[in-house]
Formats: structure tokens, sequence, C-alpha cells
């Protein structure tokens, strides 16, 4: 465990009784609200929006973040929600260290960061992860947030064509199902509506 970098992200949720809204991710629920449940893989859970709502629609969930202010609110949520027995949480810092076990889905929602992270290196790990007819589902900042600030606009994202050539597939062991940059509507911080840009990978392994 890199202690600044599990630092940065406890000070980041400490400095907000809540940083996310609760709700789902959007993609994941479009993508596996038609799937039937299975176990599932939550890469960066964040305070457990995900993991609830996959729990709820029965997937057993493993969910995964390097804070622990992190890994208490998500767990304060699912135990408020009903489906504590179908959790289990687990701190790791990607960089360093890998839940063990192969998975139905394996879920990286936003998995990006402004500090030194070897993105590649753990989006490949996550393949690895994916259990024979599972799905890996990457969805990532395509874009700044139109309230973004000004310093952040050289960012540059990868597209969702360089992300899944980062994967390194076997083509003959998978299939794509989505490759492609999806747009919605959402609020700001401060109330500013917007049209947000998301780049979007769900690959299937055969």
């Amino acid at each position: 465990m890199d202690e600044q970098t599990a630092r940065h992200w406890d000070e980041m949720y400490r400095a907000r009784e809540r940083q996310w809204s609760g709700r789902p991710n959007p993609h994941l629920v479009d993508v596996v609200g038609a799937l039937p449940p299975g176990s599932a893989l939550d890469l960066g859970c964040g305070e457990g929006g995900d993991a609830v709502w996959l729990a709820r629609q029965g997937w057993r969930v493993t969910a995964v973040d390097v804070s622990a202010t992190a890994l208490e609110r998500s767990a304060a949520a699912v135990t408020a929600a009903g489906v504590a027995s179908l959790v289990d949480f687990q701190r790791h810092d990607l960089a360093r260290t890998f839940p063990a076990g192969r998975f139905d889905l394996v879920s990286a929602q936003f998995l990006q960061s402004p500090l030194d992270f070897p993105r590649a290196q753990v989006l490949r790990a996550a393949v690895r992860a994916v259990a024979p007819g599972g799905r890996l589902l990457v969805v990532e900042h395509g874009a700044v947030p139109p309230w973004g600030a000004a310093e952040h606009r050289h960012v540059r994202f990868p597209t969702p064509q360089e992300t899944l050539a980062e994967l390194d597939l076997d083509p003959d062991g998978w299939h794509v199902e989505r490759l492609d940059a999806p747009q919605r509507q959402a609020t700001g911080p401060n109330g500013e509506a917007g049209t947000l840009i998301d780049h979007l990978v769900l690959v299937r392994r055969r």
C-alpha cells in the first residue's frame, strides 16, 4: 500500500460528508441491467453506489478501493440497503495488489487518477480477472466537464480504441460488444448543467 496514494484519496473523501450521489453509474446500469447476476468485481468502488445496485440485482460483489474512508462509507451504504451479505469489501492499492479470483463481471468505472497510476497494467490485470463467458466494462471520462478548471483543458483522454488496444486482448479469445463515446447530461458541483462525454469499452471473454 502506497501511503501517499491512500492519504490523497482519504483526504478527498473526508473533505465532504459525501463525494458522490450514491446512485449507480448510468452506463453500468445500461450494460448490466439485462445480464443474469453472477460474481462481480467493482474496482474503485468509492462510496458504494455501484456495489449497492449490483447486490440489489442479485450479484455477489467484491468491492475494492484504496481509501479506508471510502470503504467505510460503502460498507454503511450496503448495510443500509440490506445487501451486506452479498458484498465483500477489500482494500487494495491496485498499482501494487489486485483481488484474487475470476468474475463474471469486472467493472472499472472512471478508474482515473491525478496521481501517477499504472493504468494499462491495472486494466490488463482486470482482463485476467474475467471468467470464461464474463465481461469487462471500462467507462472513463472522455473530456474535461464544462465546469472543469481551465488548467485541466490540456488533458488528453485515451480514446475507446486506444483503451481497447492497451488491454492487449487475444482476438480469438474475446468479443468486442461495445466501443463508443456516449454522451450524458449532468449537473456540476455548483448546479451547472452540461453535457459529459464518456468513453466506453465492453468486451466479453469467449
